[in-house]
């Protein structure tokens, strides 16, 4: 770990989040385990991991860990990491093989980013993209609450997501945001080619006017019942499979 990463450390704690972690691409500076449970099954697997890795492995007490992972639920594991590795949107391209991307226009809540990434990783997103102002980050906090499931996805900074999608659509993609409105077209019903760039907005603003207009489609949930929109996560996440429905159709 170079001298800038250790005054950049952050602590990733919980079961799943540091075996994710330990499969993933940050530099790892140790793990630490609660000496009193450092035999129990999945504990005593990680240890072999980070061993293997040649990752230090320090036994310590519940009162560390505690302040380590800010009162986390942090089973008596927390791993120290360099900051997260966000990747090149070059790069993510090559690698996706038209796989979807889930392009994030301003998510601030990090639980709702939390959601959307495990619902990328649950239907096999080349990765997602969000932007380097006003959105949230990859936190220790949002490791967590993705189950350290973002580890394994490629994560793209980005500060302007209109110039993103000309770059996603010159690559092939084509650009799906799914807002409400005057001509969204009905997200079950729609053609939507593929492969697919979907673009989620804001909690309250939803997809800006600016990126819609960059976009080849604009699709929206139906919604015949007493309700007007649904949080962006839960949005996000069926139309993430409903392009994974079509896939599987397909193929």
């Amino acid at each position: 770990m170079t001298k800038r990463q250790r005054h950049q450390r952050e602590y990733i704690y919980g079961l799943n989040p540091v075996a994710e972690t330990l499969k993933g691409k940050r530099e790892i500076a140790r793990l630490l385990v609660r000496e009193e449970r450092r035999n129990e099954q999945r504990v005593a697997a990680l240890v072999d991991t980070a061993q293997r890795l040649r990752i230090a492995v320090e036994s310590t007490d519940q009162r560390r860990l505690d302040s380590l992972s800010d009162g986390g639920n942090h089973q008596g594991v927390v791993l120290e990491v360099g900051p997260f590795q966000y990747t090149d949107l070059e790069q993510m391209i090559q690698e996706a093989v038209g796989r979807p991307i889930l392009v994030l226009d301003r998510i601030q809540d990090p639980q709702n980013l939390a959601t959307l990434v495990r619902t990328a990783a649950a239907v096999d997103c080349a990765g997602l993209v969000i932007q380097t102002d006003r959105s949230a980050m990859i936190t220790p906090a949002v490791v967590r609450s993705s189950a350290g499931l973002v580890e394994q996805l490629h994560v793209v900074r980005e500060n302007n997501t209109r110039r993103t999608l000309d770059t996603l659509k010159e690559s092939g993609y084509w650009a799906t945001a799914l807002e409400l409105t005057d001509e969204s077209q009905n997200l079950f019903t729609a053609d939507i080619p593929e492969p697919v760039a979907l673009v989620v907005g804001s909690e309250g603003r939803g997809v800006s006017a600016n990126v819609i207009k960059a976009c080849d489609l604009v699709v929206s949930l139906p919604m015949p019942g007493p309700v007007e929109s649904l949080n962006v996560a839960v949005a996000g996440s069926v139309g993430l499979f409903e392009i994974l429905r079509r896939r599987q159709q397909r193929d």
